[in-house]
């Protein structure tokens, strides 16, 4: 009885280790495909490198000048961009392949929950780049670079300055605009509910100035309640989607 019971201990060992070593060999399969698909879209990006620098600096206020001032920063910020542009273009394939390594341990609902949401993934983040970039930007830029104060002080800016300047806020902005898709898709499989995320409101408020205030490089507050203003509407915004995921559907009345 005994030896049964070390046999059958040994053979759930080995069960889990082979489950592993499945699971290990399956991320790095998955890691591969990434790696040569970011190659793929960062070549692509070396293509219209020119046309996603005269995007990026076409923010940059009327007459202030952007300048290199070392040897291989011109072709290191060109690397740079190609680069965060092939991440972004790669970025549907990336979740693609999150989604398909963590499916197996959703159940079936879950899964379909999450493949509706996929969409919403790419537009909310878009969303988020384009607030920064068309809403933002152009004001934050033009009271950093402005002549409201310090009139006298001519702005020169490091090309690799800017690029990194620009590419974080619409980097985070775009992660911040995930927060409805997030609510969403918990409050459907049952990890949060409307009524809590309301009773947290007051602290999501303060989260949204304190996050703001990270993602703003400026001391400006009306910069930073641009930012947080919007992070804000995006709490209410997931508050009803909790209710929306919850909600039951009407039942038919019964025939008379």
């Amino acid at each position: 009885m005994k030896a049964a019971t070390t046999i059958g201990r040994n053979k759930r060992q080995e069960e889990k280790r082979l489950t592993l070593l499945g699971h290990l060999q399956e991320l790095r399969q998955r890691l591969t495909w990434c790696v040569v698909f970011l190659i793929i879209t960062i070549v692509v990006s070396f293509i219209f490198a020119e046309r996603i620098f005269d995007f990026l600096l076409s923010s940059v206020p009327e007459g202030v000048p952007i300048v290199y001032t070392e040897v291989a920063e011109k072709v290191s910020i060109y690397m740079k961009v190609c680069l965060y542009a092939g991440i972004i273009l790669a970025m549907p394939f990336f979740i693609y392949h999150i989604v398909m390594f963590i499916r197996p341990a959703l159940t079936r609902k879950e899964r379909g929950y999450l493949y509706l949401l996929l969409p919403a993934v790419l537009l909310f983040f878009l969303g988020g780049a384009a607030f920064a970039y068309y809403i933002f930007l152009p004001r934050a830029l033009d009271f950093l670079l402005g002549d409201s104060y310090l009139s006298d002080i001519e702005p020169y800016i490091k090309i690799g300055n800017y690029i990194s300047f620009v590419v974080q806020i619409i980097f985070y902005m775009g992660l911040v605009f995930e927060l409805p898709v997030i609510a969403f898709f918990l409050a459907k499989i049952g990890v949060v509910s409307r009524q809590w995320l309301a009773r947290q409101r007051k602290w999501a408020f303060v989260l949204a100035f304190v996050l703001a205030a990270i993602i703003t490089p400026t001391p400006d507050p009306i910069n930073q309640t641009i930012v947080a203003i919007p992070i804000i509407l995006l709490y209410e915004l997931s508050i009803w989607l909790a209710w929306v995921a919850r909600r039951k559907p009407a039942t038919a009345p019964a025939d008379g």
